[in-house]
């Protein structure tokens, strides 16, 4: 992509990354740089820093908390929002969400580092908190333990951040998506010696680098997502310095340091890490000589040389990782791409694979006709609506036999022969029943076995038109009029889908060719709930 008159939208931009990759990106000449960051302040302090190189270049500002409600809420509404089924009446309670729909930017670089935000909630301080109140005789567990333990979880708050992530950029028309990850550890395994913890390593450390690696792994699912934005991942694996050397006061979790004025005292017999009584606190701030590496903090100089010794986290600095992330918007090979090396590691569909499949299909062929059954779904490969489908299609197999018998047949004469057929052979019907496929016939009656699979859990549901639509889509076999002539359009449009392929190309073109259907030949379930899956529900992978 050709950077140059883009709108790019820098997530974090205040941070020791975002700034130098705002400056690597004014080097390109872009329309427009909206720099996010937490709070305003950062924001307008990045846009001052940044306007003497900015040239024709708008830089914009915005701040808020993309993990946030757009209206703010209650930490039960956040947690509600974060574990609620996601509707697009939904989407527009989330800030980040909003952000991107009303910033339409072409380019979103995130330079957040959300591992660190979501797993630094800590859920083993709020389980610990909650385990307590359990072992204190069974007591009632009060709301606010409750809602600890729920703001704390780490994969919803990540699923839901990815979700959103994804419709708002959909949405918004954005083309290219680039993270700047983490590895949690700054490139060190599970030796890592720096820890705040007892442990080594702490559980929340390895929390955040869990974190960082499901991140990836849903950013390599979306760069495989038909229509989604062009999606990479620079994941730098070490200390990243460094923002500025500098003499002057040091600061800790947002707080100057002072100076003590401290005695000798006796040990006792008791030990409290926070006694004022101690030492007094003085009026001097606590200064001296630091760098400044960001996110990370400030270091000593004696830290820094630690940490930046060979074999520790070593260095790599944030104009480095700016240079490559451009460099992979522009179209560059870098080979920094996390996303495109598990593209090119994973292990996907294998000739030897394919040559088998034809044996398997061939073997369970004849067992079904040894055995007089028809293998069709157990529902183990999910969800229920795969089931429901299929067994629709059988059941149009079982009483005409050809796709084209079906496009050929009228909506009631399919619906009659499907109710005739679930009626005079209960056989049937209840192998359907049995794995917990209801069928809803025309009638308004219902064939159900004991257990049903959709609607789960379900205890004295009112049964109202809409929910009953949602069950039937999700998961009922339905036999009704207006389903019928749904699947009657389905075999015209593979026809005409067949029809558009010249009868003398037999070159590698089409993978669902005209000796693929064979449409005057017996309906094969799978084939057509496949071809479903691909062109109604966008179910296809793009990648092989």
């Amino acid at each position: 992509m050709n950077i140059e008159n883009r709108k790019i939208l820098v997530l974090g931009g205040y941070g020791l990354v975002g700034m130098a990759v705002c400056r690597e990106l004014l080097q390109r000449g872009p329309r427009e740089i909206q720099i996010h960051s937490l709070r305003m302040e950062e924001s307008e302090r990045a846009r001052e820093e940044l306007a003497p190189e900015a040239g024709t270049t708008t830089i914009s500002v915005s701040a808020g908390d993309l993990f946030g409600l757009t209206q703010g809420g209650s930490k039960r509404e956040k947690i509600r929002a974060e574990l609620h089924t996601l509707s697009d009446e939904h989407l527009s309670v989330f800030y980040l969400y909003r952000l991107l729909t009303e910033s339409k930017p072409e380019v979103v670089i995130d330079c957040i580092n959300t591992a660190t935000g979501i797993a630094y909630g800590d859920i083993f301080k709020s389980a610990e908190a909650l385990l307590r109140k359990l072992d204190d005789g069974g007591e009632p567990i009060d709301e606010a333990t409750a809602e600890s333990l729920l703001d704390a979880l780490y994969m919803p708050r990540l699923i839901r951040h990815i979700q959103v992530l994804y419709r708002g950029m959909i949405d918004a028309g954005t083309g290219v998506y680039v993270k700047v990850g983490t590895t949690g550890t700054g490139g060190m395994g599970l030796n890592i010696p720096y820890t705040h913890s007892e442990e080594r390593p702490s559980r929340v450390l390895l929390s955040k680098s869990a974190i960082a690696g499901a991140q990836s792994m849903l950013l390599f699912l979306m760069a495989r997502t038909p229509g989604a934005p062009i999606t990479k991942e620079i994941k730098p694996a070490a200390a990243i310095a460094w923002k500025k050397i500098a003499y002057g006061p040091i600061y800790r979790r947002g707080k100057p340091l002072r100076m003590v004025d401290a005695k000798p005292q006796p040990l006792g017999a008791t030990f409290s890490s926070d006694d004022p009584a101690a030492a007094r606190e003085t009026d001097a701030l606590y200064e001296n000589v630091f760098i400044d590496t960001g996110e990370n903090g400030v270091f000593s100089l004696e830290e820094f040389v630690t940490v930046s010794s060979g074999a520790q986290m070593e260095l790599v600095t944030p104009e480095e990782i700016a240079s490559y992330l451009v460099f992979e918007i522009e179209g560059r090979q870098t080979g920094r791409d996390i996303v495109a090396a598990l593209d090119g590691a994973v292990l996907g569909p294998t000739y030897r694979a394919g040559v088998l499949r034809h044996w398997a299909i061939d073997r369970m062929l004849d067992l079904e006709k040894q055995h007089g059954v028809h293998s069709v779904a157990f529902e183990m490969l999910g969800p229920p609506r795969n089931a429901k489908l299929l067994f629709e299609v059988h059941l149009l197999r079982l009483a005409f036999g050809t796709m084209t018998a079906v496009r050929n047949a009228a909506a009631e004469q399919v619906r009659d022969a499907l109710d005739h057929l679930v009626r005079s052979q209960p056989d049937v019907a209840n192998r359907i029943l049995a794995i917990g496929t209801p069928i809803l016939l025309d009638s308004g009656e219902v064939l159900r076995g004991p257990h049903v699979l959709v609607p789960g859990g379900a205890q004295s549901e009112p049964v109202t038109p809409e929910k009953l639509e949602g069950w039937v889509r999700d998961g009922w076999a339905d036999l009704r009029l207006s389903n019928c002539q749904l699947w009657i359009d389905r075999c015209k449009n593979i026809h005409t889908q067949v029809e558009s392929i010249p009868a003398h190309d037999t070159s590698s073109r089409h993978l669902r060719s005209r000796r693929f259907w064979r449409e005057d030949e017996a309906i094969h379930p799978g084939k057509i709930v496949g071809w479903i899956l691909e062109n109604e529900d966008g179910g296809w992978r793009i990648k092989r």
